[in-house]
């Protein structure tokens, strides 16, 4: 299998002939823990992960990231991760405890997440900033060992229901309503003729699925609505069956930016011009390149929980400009992306904990402290979730891609008491999810 095929693949699950690197393993790991407690913070902690001290000692503390790395595909995460542990060793470390990273790449083989989870469990703290589509197999051994905290974004929902998992980025299953009535209000006839695509994977349509409930709850009409195979190049069929179907505002939040930017060169040879709403998945720098050049995409609009972080905002909120001089620190030339935010901001949120475990901290003392975690933003360079309730917030950005480049739009101050973020309306979650 080619690079380029393995990077499709992955794209179109996530939200973006190969050697993989070895990957991290062991013959055996700890018996699964059967005696619980419960916290302070209402999490169902083992007893037995207060007396867990494995990966940690006074001076150093070592945490692991189980991503996949083959082809480059999500090793934005690994880097994101090692970035902060080198800033927060740049400054002493945590309480003086210099971080390592153990990195394992899953290979993007189900088999292999769960040996790299596995050694995860047998010789590190905590798991930290992880990124792979297979990690429902390393949740099962994290199901199996609840005093093994994991602060990691996934897309599993069953993974992410698990009480030792933190999430920066819960699935909560909805969407926020404020961007929807934003459009609504902006394009009140358009919001009744939206099309969309998704591409035929579990993670993508999961996430659609809760966005078209709340367009629905708010009075949206969506009359085109088809998935893509993950080998799909050219979307010429595509716009033309949306155009001819009427269609006036085409969301493309679910895909990757080499998916959206094709959408968009079919729009241009098309000569068919509809709003357009890119979200977090499309937010990328060689977006405006690969679609064509500025002319191409002037205009579109960008909503997304999360700041301008691959440059827009390093002037007006601080925690951008660090991350990604860190970013570049460990990887000279590397574009970040959204996995490298998530690695950068869940090492910082196991750092936050890890800080209030206490003077002799242990694996339980580090899930209670998780577990008291109730609004988080990694310094206002995501807008705030609930790691511990596992719900998002109602905040968003709203940024148009003007003269090439993406600038925010129609949002408060980074001075105001939303940091920046619109707050307006809710986080609608529907009935079941």
């Amino acid at each position: 299998m080619t690079t380029s095929t393995w990077k499709m693949r992955i794209a179109a699950l996530g939200m973006v002939g190969l050697v993989g690197l070895g990957s991290v393993a062991c013959s055996s790991t700890k018996s699964a823990d059967s005696t619980a407690t419960t916290s302070a913070g209402g999490s169902s902690i083992p007893s037995s992960a207060f007396s867990d001290h494995t990966g940690i000692t006074a001076t150093s503390v070592r945490i692991g990231n189980v991503s996949t790395l083959i082809g480059g595909l999500f090793k934005g995460a690994q880097v994101g991760t090692e970035a902060y542990a080198d800033y927060v060793n740049s400054t002493g470390g945590i309480d003086g405890r210099k971080v390592t990273v153990d990195s394992g790449d899953d290979e993007y083989s189900g088999a292999v997440n769960k040996q790299d989870t596995a050694a995860g469990i047998q010789n590190d703290f905590a798991l930290v900033g992880s990124f792979s589509l297979q990690d429902s197999y390393g949740g099962q051994l994290l199901a199996q060992h609840p005093g093994m905290p994991d602060i990691s974004v996934t897309l599993d929902p069953t993974t992410n229901k698990l009480p030792n998992v933190y999430s920066v980025a819960p699935l909560a299953g909805g969407w926020e309503e404020g961007p929807l009535q934003y459009f609504k209000q902006k394009y009140p006839s358009d919001v009744t003729a939206v099309g969309t695509l998704v591409a035929n994977q579990p993670s993508s349509i999961y996430q659609w699925q809760g966005e078209e409930a709340t367009m629905n709850h708010v009075g949206y009409k969506v009359i085109y609505d088809d998935t893509f195979a993950i080998s799909q190049t050219d979307f010429n069929q595509n716009i033309i069956a949306m155009k001819n179907a009427g269609v006036k505002m085409v969301f493309i939040e679910q895909s990757p930016e080499n998916y959206t930017s094709a959408v968009i060169k079919a729009m241009t040879q098309q000569n068919w011009h509809p709003v357009v709403v890119l979200g977090a998945a499309t937010y990328s720098n060689a977006l405006v390149s690969d679609a064509g050049g500025p002319s191409a995409v002037n205009g579109d609009y960008l909503e997304q929980n999360a700041s301008l972080y691959l440059g827009g905002d390093s002037t007006a909120i601080p925690a951008v400009a660090t991350f990604l001089h860190w970013v570049n620190v460990v990887s000279p030339g590397f574009k970040p992306d959204l996995f490298t935010l998530y690695g950068w901001t869940s090492a910082e949120l196991f750092a936050q904990a890890l800080e209030n475990a206490g003077s002799d901290p242990s694996r339980g003392s580090l899930l209670q402290a998780l577990s008291k975690v109730t609004s988080y933003s990694a310094d206002n360079i995501i807008a705030t979730s609930n790691p511990a309730g596992k719900t998002q917030g109602n905040c968003y950005l709203l940024a148009q891609v003007q003269a090439g480049q993406f600038q925010r739009l129609d949002d408060p101050s980074v001075t105001s008491s939303t940091n920046g973020y619109r707050c307006d309306y809710q986080y609608y979650t529907p009935p079941g999810a």
